[in-house]
């Protein structure tokens, strides 16, 4: 159709000169041959040939124990609830005691088949990529090249956190692929992925990059596409139309399963880093440094003087941790990482995930008003502790409450912290909300909650939270920053109309 429309649209033009000159010898412009005007249109023959190669087949096989009159479930089926349910497919139907049954054959441990993935080829000496979840559980894993070449493989390491794997087989020469610059990759290039889509091998896709820098997860930044991925895709490549991997199709967002025009694959710069350390020590070491976030928002970044909605916001603080050791407080802003800027929370955990424990690397946060640069030294991250919950439940009187004429403007009255409050809340000081009604009821402030700061002012007792309060531009919403058992955060009580 469009063909037809250039090539109609010179012909036009080409009479109407004809017609103007009236003379029968105007020249016609040659039309443009449809090979030249499809040039420019993506063409994957030669990415096929040149990565196709280096692309494999991963079956699992798993052992499991079960009656001999079991049955057995499809394959697919089995990696579908594993993957979108997060269990396995049940092996026999659930039944109730009951009088008579059958005696049941005696349990054995068998072999099945688990399901199917893909991979690529990192190094020539067998060195395969694929997901973490393509290998989970796996008894044994069995790598399929492109010549029908069968190995048995070896897991080297597995990452869940990342999703990503790295395998083994005993093989040299092998096509290895070529790793692509992340930063160099557009939203709206053109990528193909290759892969074993419901067991099928060495099926290709295409598409283009909807969306980079996605958020799905804690580590990992996505790359969005369009290209179509179904249950097998996982642990493919996604390739440039250089012939470079810039991702591993992990993911898909879907209602029904199947694909809905959402893929999502994991960045290849970061799978290389999880794949070195995977290959030198078998698993990924993380730092941390014992804080946990949130988000910023407009209305809180503005009322602060913060400015933009940016950094993320400190909730707690763990005892004992680098971020406590290194003077971070709840309620703190962290903006800056080693000089990197933190626009949103998530971008914190990767740089601090990413960085060597033991490194001493310095955090910029925004508190009461100004920046200032703190010194932690990171340490590897553990699994996350439950957060434990305050209870002000003491036999030691509690101090009056007072709601001031000011107190009451905002809806509030409080009281001071008590000895006993202060050190199992592990605070300095501030002060006890008894009541919220009104502006601070709907800004969600409730009993219970211990107020920290007033407009940017810290307050340690019920005279300086006063004080804050008059000098506080009441026309306006005031920032409080509270804390809430082990969590901190900010609440803007905004004047009654």
């Amino acid at each position: 159709m469009m063909i037809f429309k250039v090539e109609g649209s010179r012909i036009r033009a080409a009479l109407l000169a004809f017609a103007l000159a009236g003379t029968a010898s105007a020249t016609f412009l040659p039309a443009t041959s449809a090979h030249a005007q499809t040039r420019t249109l993506p063409d994957f023959t030669d990415l096929v040939d040149q990565v196709g190669p280096s692309v494999v087949n991963i079956r699992t096989i798993e052992k499991v124990t079960q009656r001999g009159n079991s049955p057995e479930m499809d394959e697919e089926m089995q990696d579908f609830f594993r993957r979108f349910f997060g269990q396995p497919m049940p092996g026999q139907p659930r039944q109730g005691p009951r009088q008579n049954r059958p005696q049941q054959p005696p349990e054995e441990e068998r072999e099945r088949p688990r399901g199917v993935g893909s991979g690529f080829i990192l190094t020539g000496d067998g060195y395969v990529m694929t997901n973490a979840h393509v290998v989970e559980d796996a008894s044994e894993v069995l790598v399929t090249l492109t010549d029908k070449r069968e190995f048995k493989a070896r897991i080297v390491g597995a990452d869940k956190r990342t999703d990503v794997a790295v395998v083994k087989i005993e093989a040299t020469g092998l096509p290895a692929v070529k790793i692509g610059d992340i930063s160099r990759l557009r939203v709206g290039e053109w990528v193909m992925a290759i892969g074993s889509p419901f067991g099928l091998e060495n099926t290709v896709t295409a598409g283009i990059v909807s969306a980079k820098q996605r958020d799905t997860g804690d580590y990992l930044p996505f790359i969005q596409t369009d290209v179509a991925i179904n249950p097998g895709n996982s642990g493919g490549p996604l390739i440039n139309m250089r012939g470079e991997v810039v991702g591993i199709n992990s993911q898909i967002y879907s209602r029904s399963g199947g694909f809905m025009g959402i893929s999502f694959s994991i960045p290849i710069d970061e799978a290389i880093r999880v794949s070195e350390q995977l290959r030198t020590n078998g698993r990924v070491s993380r730092g941390r440094i014992g804080v946990q976030i949130d988000q910023v928002t407009k209305d809180v970044a503005e009322s602060i003087g913060l400015g933009k909605a940016q950094g993320a916001l400190v909730r707690s603080v763990e005892a004992g941790s680098p971020g406590e050791k290194g003077g971070v407080e709840p309620g703190d802003i962290i903006t800056r990482f080693d000089g990197k800027s933190i626009e949103k929370p998530s971008d914190l955990p990767r740089l601090v995930g990413n960085t060597k424990p033991g490194t001493k690397s310095t955090l910029t946060v925004f508190r009461r008003g100004a920046s200032r640069d703190l010194t932690v030294v990171i340490a590897e991250i553990e699994p996350d502790k439950p957060a434990k919950r305050a209870s002000n439940d003491r036999e030691e009187p509690v101090p009056k409450s007072t709601a001031s004429a000011a107190a009451k403007s905002l809806g509030l009255a409080v009281s001071d912290l008590n000895d006993a409050q202060k050190k199992e809340l592990k605070l300095k000081g501030g002060v006890k909300v008894d009541a919220a009604t009104e502006g601070a009821a709907r800004a969600g402030l409730r009993e219970g909650d211990v107020i920290l700061a007033v407009a940017n002012t810290e307050v340690a007792n019920m005279k300086e939270f006063e004080g804050a309060i008059g000098k506080a531009d009441r026309s306006k919403a005031v920032s409080v920053l509270f804390r809430r058992g082990e969590w901190a955060q900010y609440a803007l009580i905004r004047p009654a109309r």
